[in-house]
């Protein structure tokens, strides 16, 4: 285990949710399990430990996304008198444990006090009761309703945000604009632009990674769930199991199925690739006109905020046109943590909408208080009109009994590695049936 002395806490989530973030390490495991775990604890008499990713790419790049966290946490240290003590983990590679995995593990052993978590962690770890109810934070009553809806277990509100994460499309629309291509809205739509970019010498027009392919799954799957007026009966049908998930999911695996039938995506490629690392590359140098990522790297300079380019974001293709992908990283308080007063009362200033104010301002995202609003750089403007419109899907919900984004993660790798999609669909079906037998 390696000390540091910084102070920082890397946000990709989805990381990113994704994504992004994942893995696990054991409670007591071997040194090689711990190699990419670093501590930076601070002699204080009271301290709240704090765990958290860190971007692997470049630790020591400016970072807003880091900045603007550790704005939050100063506010809170100065207000209360106490040290936060980042634990912080990234993967090496596609082979190394996740993020996930590892915070699994540090919270069911009550290894800390504090954890950043995605979605599909943030359910799991609430569902085996591992979370505090956060109900009662001066904070969370300026919540968001969505934010509610997201991280609510069993009554109980388990994890709050710093911002909601809204995933779309990163276009170049130099390319675009060069044959004579509008912008996709429809799935018909993306794969004609595909067969014009392949014509002209694009090999792969879509850099894709083995994280965030489900994006396009949940705006197909769910575009008129969240956006008919139907919402609470159609989840209501799914929980008893009069619907199905693989009903939904359907179309959109087929989708995937097209683009890598037709080499529109590289899908050896994709099921090793880490988010931005591997597209990012030639999406810079202009090779790549598509990208999926989420909307803070659009504004980071280690990922996607700073092009040679004309880049625009918008929503995934869907029948209900350019539909942005919401998910949420949530800060979450262990329901043994050692140091839990002191914990709750860090959290409910890290995520007050004073400190929410000056993240949103200095990270330009969207804020999970109903009360703080903030700009966003052009970029964004095509993504951004369509949530303020409130048209938009929801890759995570606590109200669905199946949880959505790490599930659907994984069952689109085994598309990527060379499953049917009627195989995928038998996955989404035992799901929902074990989920049923419960």
């Amino acid at each position: 285990m390696k000390k540091s002395g910084r102070r920082w806490i890397r946000k990709w989530i989805a990381i990113c949710l994704t994504g992004i973030i994942v893995l696990s390490l054991a409670a007591c495991g071997s040194d090689d399990e711990l190699k990419n775990l670093t501590s930076s604890k601070e002699k204080s008499k009271r301290v709240v430990n704090l765990f958290s990713p860190m971007e692997k790419m470049d630790p020591d790049a400016e970072n807003v996304a880091r900045s603007a966290a550790d704005l939050t946490v100063a506010m809170a240290e100065e207000e209360l008198g106490v040290t936060v003590a980042y634990n912080t983990y990234t993967a090496e590679d596609y082979q190394d444990k996740t993020y996930d995995e590892v915070a699994f593990d540090r919270a069911r052993n009550d290894m800390d006090d504090l954890y950043l978590l995605n979605p599909d962690t943030i359910l799991a770890l609430g569902a085996e009761g591992k979370l505090m109810d956060l109900s009662n934070l001066e904070s969370a009553k300026n919540l968001r309703e969505i934010i509610r809806v997201a991280n609510t277990v069993d009554g109980k509100l388990i994890a709050i945000p710093q911002e909601v994460v809204a995933y779309g499309l990163f276009v170049n629309k130099k390319m675009f604009e060069r044959y004579k291509l509008d912008l996709p809205e429809t799935p018909e739509e993306f794969l004609e632009c595909c067969r014009v970019f392949q014509e002209n010498g694009i090999e792969t027009p879509v850099g894709a990674n083995r994280w965030w392919l489900e994006t396009f799954v949940f705006a197909q799957a769910y575009a008129d769930l969240y956006n008919g007026g139907n919402t609470e009966a159609e989840i209501a049908a799914l929980n008893s199991g009069e619907a199905r998930y693989s009903d939904y999911m359907r179309p959109g695996f087929e989708f995937l199925k097209k683009l890598m039938d037709f080499g529109y995506i590289d899908a050896k490629k994709a099921s090793v690739n880490e988010a931005i690392e591997g597209e990012k590359e030639d999406f810079l140098a202009q090779k790549t006109p598509i990208v999926m990522a989420y909307w803070s790297a659009a504004n980071t300079e280690t990922a996607y905020g700073k092009t040679d380019f004309a880049m625009q974001v918008i929503g995934f293709p869907s029948n209900r046109g350019q539909m942005p992908v919401m998910s949420m990283t949530g800060i979450s308080v262990g329901a043994n943590a050692e140091h839990a007063e002191d914990a709750m009362r860090v959290l409910d200033i890290m995520v007050s909408d004073k400190a929410l104010q000056i993240y949103a301002e200095t990270n330009r995202v969207i804020s999970p208080s109903k009360n703080v609003k903030v700009g966003c750089i052009p970029a964004l403007e095509s993504l951004n009109n369509r949530i303020e419109e409130g048209v938009y899907v929801l890759g995570s919900n606590a109200g669905m009994k199946v949880e959505q984004w790490g599930n659907t993660c994984l069952i689109v790798r085994k598309l990527l590695n060379g499953a049917t999609v009627d195989e995928c669909m038998a996955e989404f079906d035992k799901l929902q049936d074990a989920t049923l037998e419960k």
